[in-house]
């Protein structure tokens, strides 16, 4: 199921981020150190399209695709011994409710104000370019110099974030979490602690299985993930689950 289309400001900076350093990368970078038309250049251009093309179609996905809701059937069954776990609210101890869409939620299921219903195991989601060259020397390198300063103002800090990003994220997949789940998960382990427990992310099946559970059980396909492992995003297994197993 696809999303209609909808202006939106992030989705438009990182478009335009993407676009922006594609083309001072290829027309500018290779060009200048290699001659875009010489065997090293297209080489270093064709593997950067690539990536580049592969950069936007998963971002294009992500942006596209319509992240789940929940079936207006669902309920929770607390009598049903292979879903031991139930998650509640924190005030009163009942199953979560969404009184916004009129449905109980499922593990992992938070509401969405963007979207503006319940999502399934929610986380917090070309023509040609023409430079007219300088033409001496010269001006060629205060070209060059300055277009290095600015793009260095501008890449270093977007490198160091998607840096920060980038090892989050394989953070939390390591540990089968989302990004809410982390938030709740650090004030559970406080709780948990101050009433002498140990706390344990019920979700975390260890890395290999965690692994599994977000890029599905074909090694070979976890550089294009599908979605086809999920299931229904009703139910997830649990460290209980596997316990049971062995």
């Amino acid at each position: 199921m696809q999303r209609g289309w909808k202006f939106s400001f992030h989705v438009s900076v990182v478009v335009a981020s993407i676009i922006y350093i594609y083309f001072s990368t290829v027309f500018i970078y290779i060009d200048h150190w290699f001659g875009l038309w010489t065997s090293p250049g297209l080489l270093n251009a064709f593997v950067f399209t690539f990536l580049t093309a592969m950069c936007v179609y998963t971002y294009a996905r992500a942006v596209f695709t319509d992240p789940g809701r929940i079936p207006s059937s669902f309920i929770p069954d607390v009598e049903d011994a292979d879903n031991p776990i139930h998650e509640i609210k924190r005030k009163g101890g009942d199953l979560r409710y969404c009184q916004k869409c009129a449905l109980h939620k499922p593990p992992r299921a938070h509401h969405c104000r963007v979207c503006n219903r319940c999502v399934l195991r929610m986380v917090l989601l070309v023509g040609s370019l023409t430079i007219d060259s300088p033409k001496d020397d010269e001006e060629n390198e205060s070209f060059f110099r300055t277009f290095y300063v600015i793009s260095g103002l501008l890449l270093l800090p977007l490198s160091i974030a998607l840096s920060f990003f980038w090892s989050w994220h394989v953070y939390l997949v390591l540990q089968n979490k989302t990004t809410i789940e982390y938030h709740e998960g650090v004030r559970a382990m406080w709780l948990a602690e101050k009433g002498g427990f140990l706390y344990s992310h019920p979700y975390n099946l260890g890395a290999y299985e965690n692994l599994i559970s977000v890029l599905g059980p074909n090694i070979l396909c976890w550089v294009c993930p599908t979605a086809d492992h999920i299931g229904s995003g009703l139910r997830f297994r649990t460290g209980v689950d596997k316990q049971a197993a062995t």
